[in-house]
């Protein structure tokens, strides 16, 4: 067979899907390459789409192939009355023969790091995140890092609530025994870490951390003070996520801000339906996002005066 990819969102990162796709073809013999538009002809062409339409426009069909197969949460979303709406049962899911192959990292050879997916679900079920829908509201192992890693200097560890997972210490030390970098790119729940968490975390060899402030009316001060004082290494790497433009008051915005920037964290505001935002958010976004000014220009106030 001759087989097709697109990467409907672009080549900015990887695609897992569309990785062990070619993984699982290659290993039956299939030929696989990225689709080159309507020169050659083939048996089947994947299209993968991980953002909705606000952020990543579809592409037609192509009309040079036996069959074509979409898949990925952007092609289950869609806007009802003004709100994106995530429909489960449009959201084409990979068989487990292909879930589990190791990922084909040849076709994405600019660049260098191994991305794992050990767990799945998150029990926090917000109504602005599609993991709970998407993977359920329970945390579970579903690989091993093994199942992932060919030696890579940099993990890119994209679980959506590893600290949820009863099985996250087996999954700890797996990571460590590579001796690689790690990245928490997707985020680690603060409200679920205990000492023992924070004590592997302080072992790790980390590039990145993320944590989320994304409800002004979760009291998480006190977590982020405790953490800040157990973590014995820089905070320069870790980011917490700040939803904004949804349900969030200027005030309840600025509060989490400098509740995070005095504790020595660096906030970075994520815009809720950005395109219909209101200016003042987006400005908060420009100034938060930016490190130079954000550690030129104290506070809000000063940036939007000048």
């Amino acid at each position: 067979m001759k087989v097709g990819l697109i990467d409907v969102d672009g080549h900015n990162y990887p695609n897992l899907a569309l990785m062990r796709i070619s993984s699982y073809h290659k290993a039956q013999g299939d030929s696989v390459e990225w689709w080159l538009g309507d020169l050659f002809h083939y048996d089947v062409v994947y299209k993968s789409k991980i953002f909705s339409d606000a952020y990543s426009k579809d592409i037609p069909d192509p009309i040079n192939a036996d069959k074509v197969v979409k898949g990925g949460t952007g092609y289950a979303i869609t806007l009802q009355s003004g709100k994106e709406v995530y429909d489960h049962e449009q959201d084409l899911t990979l068989p487990d023969e292909i879930e589990k192959i190791r990922p084909d990292y040849s076709i994405y050879p600019e660049y260098d790091f191994a991305i794992a997916m050990t767990t799945r679900g998150c029990p926090r079920g917000c109504p602005f995140c599609v993991v709970g829908k998407k993977e359920g509201r329970c945390s579970h192992k579903v690989a091993d890092v093994s199942d992932f890693y060919d030696g890579q200097k940099l993990i890119e560890i994209l679980d959506p609530n590893i600290t949820a997972c009863k099985d996250r210490f087996d999954l700890y030390e797996q990571y460590m025994e590579t001796k690689a970098t790690l990245s928490f790119n997707q985020g680690l729940d603060i409200r679920l870490l205990t000492e023992k968490d924070i004590d592997y975390l302080n072992k790790m060899k980390t590039k990145s951390i993320h944590f989320a402030w994304d409800n002004p009316r979760d009291n998480l001060a006190p977590k982020f003070e405790m953490f800040s004082k157990a973590y014995t290494k820089s905070k320069e790497h870790i980011q917490v996520f700040c939803l904004t433009n949804y349900h969030s008051t200027l005030e309840e915005d600025l509060y989490r801000i400098y509740t995070l920037k005095d504790l020595g964290f660096y906030p970075y505001v994520m815009v809720y339906d950005k395109p219909h935002a209101p200016q003042e958010v987006k400005r908060l976004q420009r100034w938060v996002n930016n490190k130079i000014i954000f550690k030129t220009c104290e506070k809000f106030e000063e940036y939007i005066a000048k």
